[in-house]
């Protein structure tokens, strides 16, 4: 398998034709699974009072042509750190069945990867500036395979959120999300803040509060990051503080990254979508606008290739409108730079 090569299935009819597309692509990648491997679907399966997250059918396709190879799927994904219906893993699970993801439908057994309690984790090597070891869910070392299937749209740090960010944020334990986030703090433009006490509603730990004039106050060491407030304020009244800048959480999303790449790249594939491609993550409840046309599938064999080609395709100035003055590319210029990937990189 080549580290930069990506396959593309372009849509190019009706919805319905959409299952078809990715079924194609999937019959022309390359099978780094045995017969009787336990192959982990990673994915995203939506915020409570989310209508941006991809259909439960894509996950259904591909546990169907992992059981054909003769493996062992199962679907997953970890706890959360803000409020909401992915904190607990109870709670998740409960998400994934008012959305679709059930075993009975998928054909496969939909898990939480760091435990109901976001306990069951361990730490692995990492190395590098940031951080010298990464905490991660403890599936990284229970499954002999993996499956990352990634909803490509915009991210409110990152720009844009893809296989790297899914792989980051989406393996790691809730203590290591927050260290992520460590440097994200919340910014009150009180011209535009109308008190409405959403953003003190939803915080998870409290750093939030309405003070005596009923606007909000911060208090930003008790404060772990999750940016929530920000994503959620309905006048768009929150921007992001950043302790350093914006490219700390852009390498910190690297190194988590290539530390679980490290463990599971000899039996992993991955898959892209890039449909329904909205301005925010589906880490977010309510409105999340489209901002740009379906496009299709990519398929690949390593994040950084596939996520920078899923960029190309689209155009950056997408996400950059949404989310302005964010250096995206110091993800690909740190993949580089650290040896995480070492191929060609075409960006827009």
């Amino acid at each position: 398998m080549i580290m930069g090569e990506v396959l593309f299935r372009e849509i190019d009819g009706s919805k319905d034709t959409y299952v078809e597309k990715l079924a194609s692509l999937l019959g022309d990648l390359k099978n780094p699974f045995a017969k009787g491997d336990s192959v982990g679907i990673k994915l995203h399966w939506g915020e409570r009072g989310n209508h941006s997250y991809l259909s439960p059918i894509y996950a259904k396709e591909i546990s169907r042509w992992l059981r054909d190879q003769g493996a062992k799927p199962f679907v997953f994904d970890t706890t959360a750190l803000y409020s909401g219906g992915r904190r607990t893993g109870s709670d998740s699970l409960l998400t994934a069945k008012e959305h679709g993801f059930v075993e009975d439908y998928l054909g496969c057994p939909v898990l939480i990867a760091d435990g109901l309690d976001g306990k069951d984790v361990v730490e692995i090597p990492s190395g590098y500036k940031h951080f010298k070891t990464v905490q991660v869910a403890s599936i990284v070392e229970k499954a002999d395979g993996f499956f990352i299937f990634s909803h490509f749209k915009g991210h409110m740090a990152a720009v844009f959120g893809g296989a790297i960010k899914n792989i980051s944020m989406g393996f790691a334990s809730r203590a290591q999300k927050q260290r992520m986030h460590s440097d994200a703090r919340p910014k009150l433009r009180r011209d535009i803040c109308t008190r409405c006490g959403v953003c003190v509603e939803i915080c998870p730990s409290g750093a939030a509060r309405a003070g005596d004039n009923g606007y909000p106050v911060y208090d930003l060491e008790t404060c772990i990051g999750c940016a929530q407030c920000i994503a959620l304020c309905p006048e768009m009244a929150l921007r992001i503080l950043w302790n350093t800048d914006d490219t700390v959480f852009q390498e910190k999303l690297v190194e988590t990254a290539a530390a679980v790449w490290r463990r599971i790249q000899q039996k992993a594939v991955l898959v892209n979508a890039l449909i329904n491609i909205t301005k925010e993550c589906d880490c977010l409840a309510g409105e999340n606008p489209v901002v740009f046309r379906d496009l299709g599938f990519l398929g690949g064999y390593h994040p950084v290739a596939i996520d920078a080609e899923s960029l190309r395709l689209i155009g950056a100035e997408r996400f950059e409108q949404s989310h302005p003055d964010i250096n995206w590319r110091r993800q690909f210029e740190y993949a580089t730079e650290t040896g995480f990937f070492s191929g060609h990189i075409s960006l827009p």
